[in-house]
């Protein structure tokens, strides 16, 4: 998708290539981590691989890696990075008018590639999702931009997973990368914490999951998950109840 002529010669393509470019650092950084952390976790660089490529999604996959090391069962190895990846369906609804005049081809791809940085980039240049009156050259514009900071923000990860993979067992634990990766989710969570409803869950969901860091098979990010999702929805409620009151 984001090499399609159409949107390769868009200036909005550039545009979003750009403005990806600015977090591309950090992304690899969190990509070297992680490909380091999967090999480090006794994954053959073969599996590792084609866990990137068929992932692709850091947090699930920082948060199945110990799972699979530990010998877990399958459900909870697929509850927990399902869990972790429930922002994915917030995203997918949001973007859904933006991509529903697509072929489900390019549609399927779209969705394989949009990320937590690359959605947070596209909602704020693209406030107004289109409607059935949006000229054709409005929504050209948009899946420009889409492929243009998609497309920067795959080959940032891929790019540095593969480093991370092939050099492993060279790149000693004492530097830290994992703190290195939790500073890039914390750089992630942070700039998605733009209202107070938003806050209170990241502030629950940490509280519920330091309360929780006893359980095992590290359930407690499934607890946190939960906890933070139905206080939220909770709250939603009461306050548009408030509101229509």
């Amino acid at each position: 998708m984001f090499f399609k002529p159409a949107y390769v010669s868009h200036p909005n393509y550039r545009a979003g290539v750009r403005e990806l470019a600015s977090v591309a650092t950090g992304i690899a950084a969190w990509g070297l981590m992680t490909g380091v952390a999967m090999v480090k976790s006794g994954m053959s660089p073969l599996e590792a691989v084609a866990m990137t490529l068929c992932v692709f999604a850091g947090s699930a996959q920082l948060a199945a890696i110990p799972l699979i090391a530990a010998g877990a069962p399958l459900w909870v190895i697929l509850a927990t990075a399902f869990c972790v990846n429930l922002r994915f369906v917030v995203f997918s609804a949001h973007l859904r008018p933006y991509v529903m005049h697509l072929p489900l081809r390019e549609r399927l791809v779209t969705g394989y590639l949009t990320a937590d940085l690359s959605y947070v980039f596209f909602a704020k240049r693209f406030p107004h999702a289109p409607n059935s009156e949006t000229p054709p050259a409005e929504l050209l514009a948009q899946q420009a931009y889409l492929a243009g900071n998609t497309g920067t923000n795959w080959m940032s990860w891929m790019v540095a997973s593969m480093v991370g993979i092939a050099l492993a067992n060279a790149i000693p634990t004492e530097w830290g990368l994992g703190f290195a990766g939790i500073l890039a989710l914390l750089g992630v969570m942070l700039s998605l914490a733009s209202s107070p409803l938003r806050i209170v869950a990241m502030a629950v969901s940490g509280a519920a999951a330091v309360m929780a860091f006893a359980l095992p098979l590290k359930l407690n990010i499934v607890v946190a998950i939960a906890v933070a999702v139905a206080l939220t929805l909770l709250l939603d409620r009461q306050r548009e109840e408030t509101h229509h009151g």
